[in-house]
């Protein structure tokens, strides 16, 4: 050949390979994903046959995390971030706190290993991929779901440590027993460079924030405003493939972030135009393409020689993740009131291991603190918890089920007195009578909501999100806390009482059980849906479900309203 086709060789090898073994994966009734990661290993430095380019290979999967991050940012605003605030920042921290314990006493006392190997060890067992959770989030419809929004924002403050640990690890390397780092060497006391060091790092992503917060939300909607107005498509998809790739290297490079945390908040600040939704869209291909060689790359790194060789420490490693994580997470979830559902979400979502693992093993081992064996048997959790994860999210339904029959305790969380299930007993009795019952509080629930204030309508908002329900409380609003699917939250809510029944939440799946109970306890309350797209509204009509409203329908009948009052109704 002329020049070097590595890069090429590389794509057309991972993608072609992927999208065999991911049909075969399909075939057999497993998640196409699993299919991605063993044409990863069969394209890697461990089986024989042709090898790809492990290091390019890195690099497209960097570009994946970028995209993919970027779109989440996309459908993910501050304001839900900060909603979750109270369950995210604390239980992360706990979480990452107890597996790096789990994997630091199994490393020292059963290994025998030296405390700076077990505790890298334990820091990346900690953490979760954010691909692997979004893929299974949205494989199951729940992204914009308040499970969703808890999982994600908790990942997000666990990308937030793990820059922390990334920037930290190396000046204290020779303090757990590594190689000395060269900007320690020249420091004049170590206790100082290190907490010199912390305030440093945690100035910068300060900064970064501040930054995003403050530019970049009037930035990037000025933007990608006045490249659409040129009218050329090609030109708005490279405006937003730019702006995802190129923030995050900014961000990288100048800030020392992640790559996939700076396309997040690029995505997040990005939201607030009126293209956002398109945005999304035109990113979607080049997305879900690198999200492929993302896994593909993980496989790549795999040997499966560490099974045959240490096949119990191996378990171990699974154990802690698949097991420890997410008992861990559940127990931290139901500690703040959040119902089974919610605790079996979370710690199906934190149930893997991913792209900070691989970063901090890697680290681990070049400052000496890490030995190889323990970075394959990291890869190995890695491979074999994100080929489970899929499992396990399809076990949180019936494990729910399970529980509630097989265990009292279980009963007894879910049956527990909450003060934010309930109404308080200084509700004025005179709103509760037929008033609007308004389940969800996000973007449509809220401008519902303010519309009835500005009438003086009375109404109850159902929301599962404790935090929101909260500050609803505390601005005089009615609010029960809980999923409305479950009978007792809209008796809670006085339905049989009621008037009308708006369902505002994006999660439809339990629209029928919602319609079901309030039809039970009161036969003549009129019923609003919210609706996503073409078919189902067309089901939930045919169903006989309520009146049923779709989102691009109402956006058409709102602008020809506007255009007859513009000219008079028509011609007469």
């Amino acid at each position: 050949m002329p020049h070097d086709i590595n890069l090429i060789t590389t794509i057309a090898a991972g993608l072609g390979l992927a999208m065999i073994m991911g049909f075969i994966a399909s075939r057999l009734r497993m998640p196409p994903l699993v299919g991605y990661l063993v044409a990863g290993i069969i394209i890697g430095p461990s089986t024989p046959g042709y090898v790809a380019d492990v290091a390019l290979a890195g690099q497209l999967a960097e570009i994946g995390v970028m995209l993919l991050m970027f779109g989440v940012g996309l459908h993910f605003s501050m304001d839900d971030l900060l909603a979750v605030k109270r369950i995210a920042v604390p239980g992360a921290i706990v979480q990452i706190a107890v597996a790096t314990a789990m994997g630091m006493g199994v490393a020292i006392w059963l290994w025998d290993w030296s405390l700076g190997a077990g505790l890298v060890f334990g820091l990346a067992l900690s953490v979760a991929s954010t691909v692997v959770l979004l893929r299974a989030l949205e494989a199951r419809g729940v992204l914009d779901s308040v499970n969703g929004q808890i999982a994600v924002g908790w990942l997000v403050v666990e990308d937030l440590i793990m820059v922390l640990v990334l920037v930290l690890l190396p000046p204290m390397a020779g303090l757990l027993g590594g190689k000395v780092d060269e900007a320690a060497q020249g420091a004049a006391a170590a206790g100082t460079s290190v907490w010199l060091t912390i305030g440093i790092t945690l100035a910068k992503v300060a900064a970064f924030i501040g930054l995003m917060l403050v530019v970049g939300r009037k930035v990037f909607p000025m933007l990608l405003w006045q490249v659409a107005r040129t009218g050329s498509r090609e030109l708005f998809t490279l405006c937003v493939v730019a702006a995802a790739v190129g923030v995050a290297y900014g961000s990288a490079k100048l800030f020392d972030v992640s790559f996939a945390l700076g396309a997040f908040f690029a995505g997040m600040m990005m939201r607030e135009s009126e293209y956002s939704h398109r945005a999304a869209d035109e990113s979607l291909p080049l997305r879900d393409a690198f999200a492929v060689l993302f896994f593909v790359s993980v496989g790549m790194l795999f040997d499966p020689q560490v099974l045959l060789d240490e096949p119990l420490k191996v378990l171990a490693v699974a154990a802690i993740i698949i097991v420890g994580k997410t008992v861990a997470a559940m127990a931290l979830v139901l500690a703040f009131r959040y119902p089974l559902n919610t605790a079996l979400t979370v710690g199906a979502s934190l149930a893997q291991i991913g792209e900070f693992s691989f970063i901090l093993a890697g680290l681990g081992v070049a400052l000496g603190l890490l030995p190889v064996e323990g970075q394959s048997l990291i890869l190995a959790g890695a491979l074999i918890s994100i080929a489970l994860n899929s499992v396990v999210f399809s076990a949180i339904s019936p494990l729910q089920n399970w529980l509630r029959k097989h265990s009292e305790l279980a009963r007894k969380l879910e049956a527990r007195t909450d003060p934010l299930a309930e109404l308080p007993m200084s509700t004025d009795q005179a709103q509760l009578t037929g008033q609007v019952v308004l389940v969800g509080y996000g973007r449509v629930g809220r401008l519902i909501a303010r519309a009835l204030r500005e009438q003086e309508i009375a109404y109850v908002v159902a929301e599962q999100n404790r935090e929101i329900v909260e500050r609803l409380r505390g601005r005089g609003v009615a609010a029960v806390c809980g999923d409305a699917a479950d009978p007792a939250v809209l008796i809670q809510a006085h339905i049989h009482r009621a008037g009308t029944l708006v369902i505002a939440t994006p999660d439809t799946l339990k629209v029928r059980k919602m319609v079901e109970t309030a039809r039970t306890l009161n036969p003549g309350v009129e019923i609003l849906v919210r609706s996503h797209n073409e078919e189902e509204a067309e089901l939930l009509s045919k169903e006989n479900i309520g009146t049923v409203f779709l989102g691009e329908e109402q956006l058409a009948l709102g602008m020809a309203r506007h255009i007859l009052a513009r000219h008079g109704g028509g011609k007469d």
